[in-house]
């Protein structure tokens, strides 16, 4: 195992414990349904009566998804409810009793209100009257009094329409609080009290797999806790809105108690704090007597705003104690998203481990074979490619889940996939023919579109040569790297001019002076060159022998073959001989250094 991979293990093994670690942390079962809470004894103007408690349930309650969060959701409802029920009665108690200062335009129009109240009035008993004429009249003045009755039911239509335009302006002038407050809840009464509607009634969604598809789940329910926690605040903060409300009435009322000492006998204080003196109601006067009875009926009313916000105070904790509940609910779903997440990081962490060290246990398994090095090099490569794919199945599988529809998906991909990636699909198909039997291997010299060069890179799609000369020339290499798509193995054709051992035709090339003999020398440098390549010779035609099994071709020669042209200025000698490809140059500097020695008159004569 090379030092990255070792790294690499590592990492990945301390991921691994990180992980269990967090795995047995978030192990706990979910939580109990959020259990009820027993019931303690829009045009919305929020100016009036704060309806937001109730909306903010309702928008809640569409949350939950979950079986066991639907009752918490619809107790969490159903105090809402209760609450603002709670605080209508309470706002028209408050608005009788203390009825805002109203501005001029108001006040205009309350009087206005007042003049068409007397005025239909005066009709009705007007109508009323000459109804009862019209009974007992004679018939010589039952039509004047008909006549007069139908104009007074035209006066009270009339009056009517010119109380109710008072009374709409009264409204838009802010004023009639009292009406307002009673269509605001008439309207609750008729809309929000279905408010178990907002539940979700079906049936819980689908777990579905996947590390993705459980991060978006964690993300909803952190978004949820979220929204929880902002309501329970909201409640906490109404709670203490109206306690402070609450106090300051119970000081007013105990005010007004020791003010008025007829009243004091209800007062909190104890018999030796205060001194209750009862006066007879035949020792005061009718005035005394009626302020004494007014201030009665106000304390008496204060006496229930009291009660009414200690009815609300009681509610609001128990619907934050719903809140909370839901909230514990909902964060032991996030553990248990948590705790599945965590198992499949787990799960892919694992097979990166293993896919690591599969790789270097192929790897030593591969290098212990008894094959040529080129199949032992296409092997590895072969294993870790397929290797790392089928890794990469498993991780992607892990990470975003199997399929709903498995066998659409498959066509439907598949399709789209052939379409999209033909280059890409018979280019890897042609990996595989190039790693057969008959292709090509790293260092062989082939041509391929008519650029020869030697193999220095085979992947799964692309294979990189390293371009040469023309094989009749030097051979030196250009110094560029040419990329083909492996498609060229399947829709094209490609030239190996390397055998196991990498054996290539070179040719020597020599001109003879024409004033000498030319055969003693031709003689002596194809005995030259023979002695040269006899060794190359035998391995080449014992290659070439098991390479092929035509009959035809089993009879190849590998021996040097001579052949001698006139040119001008003498005579043209070419020897073609066999050796292997990282060695012809070596050769062929040896052969020209014996070519010159020869012509330089070293010739062996022959006998006489």
């Amino acid at each position: 195992m090379r030092k990255t991979q070792q790294i690499a293990a590592i990492v990945i093994v301390l991921l691994i414990l990180f992980v269990a670690y967090g795995f047995w942390q978030t192990r706990q079962p979910l939580a109990s349904p959020v259990p009820t809470v027993p019931a303690s004894s829009e045009p919305a103007d929020k100016s009036l009566v704060d309806q937001t408690p109730l909306k903010t349930a309702q928008q809640l309650a569409q949350l939950a998804i979950f079986h066991n969060e639907r009752p918490g959701a619809q107790e969490a409802l159903r105090l809402a409810d209760f609450d603002l029920d709670l605080a209508f009665d309470n706002a028209l108690r408050q608005a009788r009793l203390h009825p805002p200062v109203l501005s001029a335009e108001a006040k205009e129009c309350q009087t206005r209100v007042q003049k068409a109240e007397k005025l239909l009035k005066t009709d009705q008993d007007r109508a009323k009257q000459l109804a009862e004429q019209l009974v007992k009249a004679p018939d010589t003045k039952k039509d004047a009094i008909e006549a007069d009755l139908i104009q007074s039911e035209a006066d009270m239509e009339l009056d009517q329409d010119e109380l109710d335009d008072a009374k709409q302006d009264l409204i838009r002038a802010g004023g009639d609080v009292t009406d307002r407050i009673q269509a605001l809840k008439k309207d609750h009464e008729e809309t929000a009290h279905g408010t178990a509607s907002a539940i979700p009634t079906g049936p819980e969604p689908v777990e579905q797999l996947g590390l993705i598809h459980l991060a978006k789940l964690w993300r909803d329910l952190h978004q949820k806790q979220l929204q929880l926690w902002q309501a329970k605040s909201a409640t906490q903060d109404s709670i203490n809105s109206l306690s402070s409300k609450h106090d300051a009435l119970d000081a007013q009322i105990d005010t007004e108690k020791a003010v008025v000492p007829e009243l004091a006998h209800h007062s909190k204080k104890t018999k030796s704090e205060t001194t209750a003196v009862r006066v007879s109601a035949a020792d005061k006067s009718q005035s005394e007597t009626a302020d004494l009875l007014k201030k009665t009926q106000q304390l008496s009313d204060d006496q229930k705003i009291l009660a009414t916000y200690d009815k609300r105070i009681e509610t609001k904790k128990e619907l934050a104690t719903v809140y909370g509940q839901w909230i514990d609910l909902v964060a032991a779903h996030q553990r248990n998203v948590l705790h599945r997440a965590l198992l499949s990081i787990a799960i892919i962490l694992a097979i990166m481990l293993l896919g690591i060290f599969s790789s270097s246990a192929l790897d030593s398994v591969v290098n212990r074979l008894s094959m040529d090095r080129r199949q032992i090099e296409s092997l590895r490569t072969v294993t870790r490619v397929t290797l790392q794919i089928l890794a990469l199945f498993l991780i992607l599988l892990v990470a975003f889940g199997p399929p709903g529809q498995l066998g659409t998906f498959l066509g439907l991909a598949g399709a789209g996939l052939t379409v999209a990636l033909k280059d890409f699909i018979v280019g890897f198909l042609g990996w595989f023919v190039l790693m057969g039997k008959n292709g090509i291997r790293l260092g062989d010299w082939v041509e391929i579109n008519g650029v020869t060069g030697e193999v220095v890179e085979i992947g799964p799609f692309h294979t990189v040569l390293l371009e040469t000369g023309n094989w009749t020339d030097s051979g030196h290499p250009t110094g560029r790297r040419v990329t083909f798509t492996n498609s060229f193995a399947i829709e094209g054709h490609y030239f190996n001019f390397s055998t196991t051992g990498q054996w290539l035709w070179d040719e020597l090339q020599i001109v003879l002076p024409a004033a000498k003999d030319p055969y003693p020398l031709i003689d002596a440098i194809h005995k030259k060159v023979v002695e040269a390549t006899q060794e190359t010779v035998q391995q080449a035609e014992q290659e070439w022998s098991k390479a092929t099994t035509s009959r035809g071709l089993s009879g190849l020669s590998a021996a040097p073959a001579i052949s001698v042209k006139p040119v001008v200025g003498g005579i043209e000698v070419a020897v073609r001989y066999i050796t292997r490809a990282n060695d012809r140059y070596a050769l062929r500097s040896k052969l020209n250094q014996s070519a010159v020695e020869l012509l330089g008159g070293k010739v062996p004569q022959p006998a006489s």
